[in-house]
């Protein structure tokens, strides 16, 4: 194993849930989750502080419920999501897309609902704010195959993504495809696989490293969370 790469896979976790859904966190930082931070699971990077991967029952939900002072950005990997609440009500998220919400002071309320008759597929992230009291916000992002696309993160004065000092991209990798990143990082896996700084890793692999160098044998789909300077 390269020794500048840490790795930890979904087998080593322990299989949680609520409500609907069952899920297996790879992220408590001990910021958020303190003496109650969870055996095993890593901590984040910059404001990134919690990254689960749920999969929905059928017809599950989460249930409605409130966030206060956090970003959280909803990755769907299969299936489809109807999202109701405070924000957006009414949005429907399906494969490849990104659903991005900020609570800031205001708040918000979310109810997740898998409206099909077979489990989905969602990762979900929290990133702390930068500032605290802004007021509550909505996005959705679509990535196209082939496409490494920033979601989140970046200059205030921005009105294309929720700023904050630490980013997060979305890439659909096809086959054989190279992407790479120079610096401190953490990349989850979210479908498919390739090959991680010389070494084979699959699906729902959680990877932290300073140099990163990702070449597809599928189509994949992956998340890379990052600090910007």
């Amino acid at each position: 194993m390269d020794a500048g790469m840490q790795i930890l896979k979904y087998d080593d976790l322990q299989q949680g849930g609520f409500a609907g859904l069952l899920e297996r966190r790879f992220v408590t930082d001990i910021r958020l989750f303190g003496s109650s931070k969870e055996h095993n699971t890593a901590d984040g990077i910059g404001n990134f502080v919690y990254l689960a991967d749920a999969n929905f029952n059928p017809k599950g939900e989460t249930g409605l419920h409130p966030h206060h002072e956090i970003d959280v950005i909803s990755v769907m990997v299969e299936g489809r999501v109807d999202h109701a609440g405070s924000l957006e009500h009414g949005q429907q998220l399906t494969a490849g897309m990104v659903q991005v919400q900020r609570a800031g002071g205001e708040g918000f309320t979310h109810n997740e609902i898998n409206p099909d008759d077979k489990p989905n597929h969602m990762i979900q992230i929290w990133i702390m704010p930068d500032e605290i009291g802004e007021p509550a916000d909505y996005q959705v992002h679509t990535p196209k195959i082939g496409e490494r696309l920033q979601v989140y993160g970046g200059d205030k004065n921005s009105t294309k993504l929720l700023y904050s000092k630490t980013a997060v991209d979305v890439a659909i990798v096809k086959a054989e495809q190279t992407i790479t990143h120079d610096g401190d990082v953490i990349v989850y896996i979210c479908k498919g696989g390739g090959v991680i700084n010389g070494e084979t890793q699959t699906a729902k692999t959680l990877v932290r490293t300073n140099k990163f160098s990702f070449t597809a044998q599928s189509q994949s789909q992956l998340i890379l969370i990052y600090t910007l300077s």
